[in-house]
């Protein structure tokens, strides 16, 4: 019984960390906790996926499809409080303006948002809305499967960032979000896929299997990227992460799509 309410607990963790989805009951909070708690990111990401779909499908039934693209746009941004775009926006600032790992970790911390920043969030969001509106002309039915799965595994991809790369300190400690830093062993790995797998199950397309390694290959580049330049990761890589994977499972699914 106390196996199960850790295992409560850490989900709980997890989604109070990347959603603003209220539990109902208080999750004590601890390192250790919140290192465990990564098995069930892309838990997360299979439930915002999911509410996700929802909305975009009754949307489209009351709307039309662009208009549908939009609201479930928005209704992520507020299901989430735009936690990866925050961290996407973050690293276009301090990559695209700092030079050197101290003047990156600093820009990475200031909460202002600059050039690198909007125009970054601006072209991803716009991105995002033209590939499910392709694939949502092709499809609407497999297109909710596609936005679930995108979800789940991009979480669960950036996740596994913890598992490949170190995790960078920030400069100011004070200003340092809570993060899963540790990696933990093959089974809490295994649950994590598990997730994936579920996601997978619900549009069971071979085809998805190349968007998804295209979106791996995305953060094996990042994760390059971000060593090259402050020798590993922080929260806000991780967020951009996500996001990039997430858009380039839309684009892997088009390109699928179009051409098998």
């Amino acid at each position: 019984m106390k196996a199960v309410k850790n295992e409560l607990i850490y989900f709980a963790t997890a989604l109070m960390f990347f959603t603003r989805i209220p539990v109902p009951f208080k999750v004590p909070y601890s390192s250790e906790i919140m290192n465990r708690s990564q098995k069930y990111f892309s838990w997360v990401g299979l439930l915002v996926g999911l509410i996700n779909a929802a909305i975009f499908y009754l949307s489209f039934k009351l709307f039309n499809l662009e208009i549908a693209i939009v609201l479930m746009m928005i209704s992520s941004v507020l299901l989430t409080g735009a936690f990866h775009e925050d961290g996407f926006t973050d690293v276009c600032d301090s990559f695209g303006g700092g030079y050197g790992k101290e003047k990156i970790m600093t820009i990475m911390k200031d909460s202002r948002v600059g050039a690198y920043g909007a125009i970054g969030i601006i072209l991803l969001f716009a991105l995002k809305f033209f590939s499910i509106q392709k694939l949502g002309s092709l499809d609407i039915m497999k297109t909710l499967a596609v936005i679930i799965f995108a979800h789940t595994s991009s979480r669960f991809i950036s996740g596994t960032m913890i598992y490949t790369h170190q995790y960078v300190t920030d400069i100011d400690v004070s200003k340092s979000k809570p993060l899963a830093n540790t990696a933990l062993d093959g089974k809490s790995l295994f649950i994590s896929f598990l997730a994936v797998l579920i996601a997978f199950s619900l549009l069971p397309d071979w085809r998805l299997l190349p968007a998804f390694i295209l979106a791996y290959i995305g953060k094996v580049y990042l994760g390059w990227y971000f060593k090259k330049h402050i020798g590993g990761y922080t929260g806000d890589c991780l967020g951009t992460v996500q996001q990039v994977c997430e858009v380039l499972l839309y684009l892997g699914t088009i390109i699928v799509w179009k051409f098998i």
